[in-house]
C-alpha cells in the first residue's frame, strides 16, 4: 500500500493553521496576546481553547460556532467561565486577513449553554470560501475557513466531500483529522459517535496522559457530558479539521450510551433502566452535544425532544438527507446483540426512523431533482450476515433488526424513481462497500443503489487490513465488495456522471504521526446502480 506524505492534499490555509503535536490535559493555555479590542474585561487564559467551527452550509450562509472555555476541563463543566453572560463579537470576510469584511455582529455567550455561541450568518454569496473569527475579552479566536453551498438550481461540475465517525479519545490519536484538514473538500459529514461515554482509565488509554478522577466515570449528568465533549474536543487535530472545513453533524449512540433506542437504555445495572431516568440522562447528553457543535437553532434540543434529521442541498448535484436512527427507533429485537433465528426482526411495521421522519425522507427523496441523493446515517442499511456457513446471523442494532423498515425504504426508492441513491454510513469501525439489493438473498435481484461505510477515526485502535471478521463478511455476503479494518475516513468526489469513494486508511493510531493512503476506490455511475472498483 503506497503511502502519501504526512502532509497530504492541497490548501495553504490548512498548512498554515495546523496545530502540531499531541494533546494532554496539562496543555498550556495560549497567552491572550491578541489586540485588546472592544473594551471587554480581558481573559487571563485563552477562552478559545476548544477552537472554532462552522456547519450546515446553505447557499447564502452558514452557522459559526465557538465555546468560551479558558479551562475546558474544569470539573464543574463550566469551562472556567463565570456564571453570567459574556459579549462575543464575530466577523466573516472574503479574505484570511479580514481586509474585506462582509458581515459582523455581536452575540452573547450564556452559562445556560456552557457559553457556546451559534451564529447563523446569512447574506453571503453561494459557492465560495469565507473566513471567520470571534473576539471576547479582547482576545481573537483562531481564524476558521468555511464554504457556502452552490446556488439551489445550479449544476456544479464537481462536489468533493468527506465523511467520518467514531472517535474514542482514549483509543487512538486523531491523526486522521490532521490529514482531513489538508484535504480539498467542500463539506465534512460526521455520522455519529463524536464522543464515547465509556469509563476512562487514569492514564487516558493509549494517550498515556493523566486524567483527573472527575473525568473518568461514564457521564450521567450535564456537567459530565460537557466535560466528556471538552475532552474529545480538546485536541489540535480535531480543532484543525473544524477550522478548515464546514461540518454537518448528527449523533449515533455513544453520544448518550451504547445502543440506546428511543427512551430505552441498554440492559445493564445502571439506574437509567427506568425510561424516565434515561430520558433525563439523554436530555443532558443532547444539550451537551448541541453546545459543542455547529448546529442551527432548529436542532437545539428541548429536554428529551430533538430533531437532528434535516437535508442540505448542493445545487442540482446532490441532496444530503441526514437521518437520526436513534431517537425514534423501536427497541432492538431479541434482546439486541448478534442473533440467528430472530423472527421478531421481521415483524411488520417495525421502524428505525419513526413514522414522521420516514415520511419526511420519502417526500425529500421523491421531490429531489439532484443527480445524487446521499442518504447520510449511522448504521448499515445493507444486509450484513456475519455467519459464512449455511445459516445467517445478524446484528440486531443494524437495519437487519428492522427488515420491514428497510423494505419500505427500498420500495419508496423504486416507486418514486429516486435518482442515484447512495447511503453513507458510520458505526462499524471498518471501511465497507456494498451493493443495495432489492432482495439480498438473491444475487440476481436488482441493484437499487450502493452503500459506503467509513471506518472510525480512532475507535478499535489500529486494526488491520483484512481482519477475521471482515473475511467472514466477504464470504457470507456476495453484495459486499470490500472491507478494511484500519482507521480512517472516506473522501468522495461527485460529478454528473460518477460518484467516487476513496477509502483513506492509516496504518496506526495508537501513536501519533501516521501517514495516510487511499486503500482502494470505488465508483458508481449515474443511472447505472452498482459498484465498480476504480
Amino acid at each position: 500500500m503506497q503511502m502519501d506524505s504526512a502532509s497530504s492534499g492541497t490548501g495553504a490555509f490548512g498548512r498554515r493553521m495546523m496545530l502540531g503535536g499531541t494533546i494532554g490535559l496539562a496543555l498550556a493555555a495560549a497567552g491572550a496576546s491578541a489586540g485588546r479590542a472592544w473594551g471587554d474585561t480581558p481573559f487571563h487564559e485563552d477562552p478559545f481553547a476548544l477552537g472554532v467551527a462552522s456547519g450546515d452550509p446553505w447557499p447564502d450562509g452558514v452557522v459559526l460556532w465557538t465555546r468560551l472555555a479558558p479551562q475546558p476541563l474544569a470539573p464543574d463543566g463550566a469551562g472556567g467561565m463565570p456564571p453570567y453572560a459574556v459579549d462575543v463579537q464575530w466577523e466573516i470576510a472574503r479574505d484570511e486577513r479580514f481586509r474585506s469584511v462582509v458581515r459582523r455582529g455581536r452575540t452573547r455567550a450564556v452559562p445556560e449553554l456552557a457559553h457556546s455561541v451559534h451564529v447563523e450568518v446569512s447574506g453571503l454569496q453561494p459557492g465560495r470560501h469565507y473566513y471567520y473569527r470571534f473576539r471576547a475579552g479582547g482576545v481573537h479566536s483562531p481564524v476558521g475557513r468555511t464554504r457556502t453551498a452552490p446556488p439551489p438550481h445550479s449544476r456544479p461540475k464537481e462536489l468533493d466531500f468527506a465523511f467520518v465517525s467514531c472517535q474514542a479519545w482514549f483509543e487512538g490519536f486523531y491523526t486522521a483529522y490532521r490529514h482531513l484538514a489538508e484535504e480539498d473538500v467542500d463539506l465534512v459529514l460526521h455520522l455519529g459517535d463524536y464522543i464515547y461515554e465509556n469509563p476512562i482509565d487514569a492514564m487516558g488509554g493509549v494517550r498515556n496522559v493523566p486524567v483527573a478522577a472527575e473525568l473518568r466515570p461514564e457521564p450521567m449528568n450535564l456537567a459530565q457530558y460537557r466535560n466528556r465533549h471538552a475532552l474529545h474536543r480538546f485536541d489540535p487535530d480535531l480543532i484543525a479539521a473544524h477550522r478548515a472545513h464546514p461540518f454537518a453533524v448528527v449523533w449515533d449512540d455513544h453520544e448518550v450510551e451504547d445502543n440506546w433506542a428511543r427512551d430505552r437504555s441498554k440492559v445493564d445495572t445502571e439506574p437509567d433502566q427506568d425510561p424516565a431516568v434515561f430520558r433525563e440522562r439523554a436530555a443532558a447528553a443532547f444539550q451537551a452535544y448541541y453546545e459543542h457543535l455547529p448546529l442551527r437553532l432548529p436542532n437545539r434540543p428541548n429536554g428529551f425532544r430533538a430533531r437532528m434529521y434535516r437535508s442540505l442541498r448542493y445545487g442540482r448535484m446532490a441532496t444530503f438527507h441526514i437521518l437520526d436512527t436513534r431517537l425514534f427507533r423501536d427497541d432492538q429485537p431479541c434482546g439486541d446483540g448478534s442473533r440467528s433465528g430472530c423472527t421478531d426482526r421481521l415483524t411488520p411495521g417495525r421502524t428505525i426512523l419513526g413514522p414522521e421522519q420516514e415520511q419526511w425522507l420519502y417526500r425529500g427523496l421523491g421531490r429531489s431533482d439532484a443527480t445524487w441523493n446521499m442518504i447520510s446515517q449511522q448504521i448499515p442499511v445493507t444486509q450484513v450476515d456475519t455467519d459464512p456457513g449455511p445459516g445467517q446471523t445478524f446484528v440486531m442494532d443494524f437495519w437487519d433488526g428492522y427488515v420491514d423498515a428497510r423494505q419500505r425504504l427500498f420500495k419508496e426508492i423504486t416507486d418514486r424513481s429516486v435518482n442515484n441513491p447512495v447511503v453513507l454510513t458510520g458505526d462499524m469501525h471498518r471501511h465497507l462497500a456494498a451493493d443495495l439489493k432489492q432482495n439480498f438473498d438473491d444475487p440476481e435481484s436488482p441493484t437499487l443503489g450502493v452503500e459506503f461505510v467509513g471506518s472510525s477515526i480512532s475507535t478499535s485502535k489500529d486494526g488491520m487490513d483484512l481482519d477475521p471478521s471482515g473475511a467472514k463478511l466477504l464470504a457470507a455476503n456476495e453484495h459486499i465488495k470490500f472491507t478494511n479494518f484500519q482507521r480512517g475516513y472516506v473522501r468522495c468526489a461527485l460529478t454528473r456522471e460518477t460518484c467516487r469513494a476513496d477509502f483513506r486508511a492509516l496504518p496506526y493510531v495508537t501513536a501519533p504521526g501516521a501517514p495516510v493512503s487511499t486503500r482502494t476506490s470505488f465508483v458508481t455511475e449515474a443511472g447505472r446502480p452498482g459498484l465498480q472498483q476504480a
